[in-house]
């Protein structure tokens, strides 16, 4: 692990060609194909080739843009949103200039701690008025929870959030969606009462398969579960949806309580392991909106260009190099990996 502009990423696999800049040598509509076999120079810094990417995106968007990227091409360890992310993160945001009051994150993660979400959240919320996410691969779980959090969420045409079901650990240490186990006393408790209605007795194999339950995770489960769909609906309703004044299907306005309302079930929605069967699902931006009725503002061509661009880059180097996570910003960047060397 080391932090630091002047750190130079090493590990990467001998490819092909040699060039003086990833970058430069890609080739639109053809980001990563155009330069998965090229090579960069020895020593090259890939770092700075993200904070390039970054950078076309803020001369599009006219405000500064970070990264928090983890390795979703192969995801190992380090690579999930985590409590060690906390220090890291807080420097990232304190290094944008004071007189800067809206920011863009580049997100792409397969998740992590939720608690740590929060903490990610209040530190953009003390420091920007307005803070709008790009996803241009995929924010599952608390990074779909991260992005509930912007004014707005821009997302490429394939890219993808996911359910927020949170994942609670077993005593065999494996890691289960809180709401599949709720979801299983749910059916075993209606089964039960079905046979009693019927005067039977309730079956053996429920009765069994509820003692072998471990009581702390069923309590785990439905605290992690109470907690990510709070989470979910109150960032929806302060900041997603807080200039929401008039709703479009029938133009009337949007009163306190219905965007109270609306944030609640499109956070239960996020939720619902029984809507999404699969903890990893990928959800579209199209499902988002015409499923769930969650605007998802789509970038426009030029935007959409430097989006892929960035992606490329970051899909690269989590491809090439032992990196699990990015953060990456004008004037601050900060790299996980297993190995790195000084030049």
């Amino acid at each position: 692990m080391a932090q630091g502009p002047k750190r130079v990423l090493r590990g990467v696999a001998a490819l092909g060609s040699e060039v003086p800049s990833l970058l430069s040598a890609m080739v639109d509509g053809q980001e990563y194909v155009s330069i998965v076999d090229k090579n960069p120079p020895s020593g090259t810094n890939l770092v700075g080739e993200v904070l390039a990417s970054l950078l076309e995106i803020e001369k599009i968007r006219g405000r500064p843009c970070i990264a928090y990227v983890g390795n979703v091409v192969r995801p190992g360890e380090g690579s999930a949103v985590e409590a060690a992310d906390d220090l890291p993160f807080l420097e990232l945001v304190q290094s944008i200039p004071s007189e800067e009051r809206k920011v863009d994150v580049f997100l792409a993660t397969n998740g992590g701690s939720g608690q740590q979400v929060v903490r990610f959240v209040s530190a953009l919320r003390a420091r920007f008025d307005e803070v709008d996410f790009i996803v241009p691969s995929v924010a599952m779980s608390a990074g779909t929870l991260f992005a509930l959090s912007g004014d707005h969420i821009w997302m490429s045409p394939q890219a993808a959030l996911g359910p927020v079901d949170p994942q609670v650990p077993t005593k065999d240490r494996r890691f289960v969606p809180a709401q599949a186990l709720l979801l299983l006393v749910a059916q075993l408790q209606n089964e039960g009462q079905q046979a009693l209605s019927r005067g039977q007795n309730v079956p053996w194999s429920a009765v069994r398969m509820i003692d072998s339950l471990d009581k702390k995770e069923l309590g785990d489960a439905l605290t992690a579960s109470q907690y990510a769909s709070n989470m979910a609906s109150q960032f929806l309703n302060d900041y997603k949806f807080r200039a929401w004044t008039i709703r479009e299907s029938s133009g009337q306005p949007v009163t306190e309580e219905y965007r109270k309302q609306r944030s609640a079930e499109v956070g239960q929605a996020l939720v619902a392991h029984d809507r999404w069967k699969s903890h990893g699902h990928a959800i579209s931006r199209d499902v988002l909106w015409n499923e769930i009725k969650l605007k998802i503002d789509h970038p426009d061509h030029d935007f959409e260009r430097v989006i892929r661009r960035a992606w490329a880059i970051c899909y690269w180097i989590f491809d090439k190099t032992p990196v699990q996570k990015m953060l990456v910003g004008r004037g601050f960047s900060y790299v996980k990996h297993t190995v790195i060397t000084e030049v």
